[in-house]
């Protein structure tokens, strides 16, 4: 699945270069998106996904295959696996930035494979959650690069954890209406497959233990 977005930030093409490889500033406006480790060009992390009452949590890797600062280009690729079930999630995105009007128009393109339950929702839905989540992260991506750079506080207090423990990034909610209203059918029918799939695999259990 191919996606496209554009968005536009208010200052000059170089900052807005600088600032979006600064995962530690960046990764806050990714929702549901944990980063453990980065080292300039591998990121380690997690994103949680809540799909109606269940949450789905995907670790894995991503890793800038290209930065090109002459001609802002950079191209990531990401891929994760469900750490509680056989869901995966792969993602090749590429991105360039362009001087526009004294600010940066960013274009961002990304080949998405997706399998598991977000899978259910289809492609409409997932352009759809998509552009809102793209939307959201210009908006804040815009906030951050307004903002002066904090003076450093007193060695003697404490410090707070660059990567916080976010909210899983809700996938009803961040659809909206009316696509919500089709994406929860989806959901429903998934959920009852996941739950009925558990309920099995402990009548199996039971069973299995009886005759043991």
């Amino acid at each position: 699945m191919e996606l496209h977005h554009e968005f536009t930030v208010p200052v000059p093409v170089d900052d807005a270069w600088h600032v979006l490889l600064d995962i530690e500033r960046v990764a806050p406006c990714l929702p549901g998106a944990v980063v453990e480790d980065y080292d300039g060009r591998n990121v380690t992390g997690s994103v949680k996904v809540r799909v109606g009452p269940v949450t789905v949590t995907y670790r894995g890797t991503a890793v800038f295959e290209e930065q090109d600062e002459s001609a802002h280009r950079m191209v990531l690729t990401a891929s994760g696996r469900e750490t509680r079930g056989q869901g995966t999630a792969r993602a090749t995105v590429t991105g360039t930035l362009t001087e526009r009007e004294g600010g940066t128009a960013v274009s961002v393109r990304t080949d998405l494979t997706v399998t598991g339950r977000p899978a259910q929702f289809g492609r409409g839905v997932l352009a759809e959650v998509g552009d809102r989540l793209v939307g959201q992260f210009a908006s804040c991506l815009a906030d951050r690069l307004s903002e002066q750079t904090p003076a450093p506080a007193p060695a003697t207090e404490e410090q707070p954890q660059p990567w916080d423990e976010p909210e899983p990034l809700d996938l009803l909610r961040t659809a909206g209406l009316p696509v919500a209203k089709r994406a929860a059918t989806v959901a429903a029918v998934a959920v009852l497959a996941w739950a009925a799939a558990r309920l099995l695999r402990r009548g199996r259990r039971r069973l299995t233990g009886r005759r043991g």
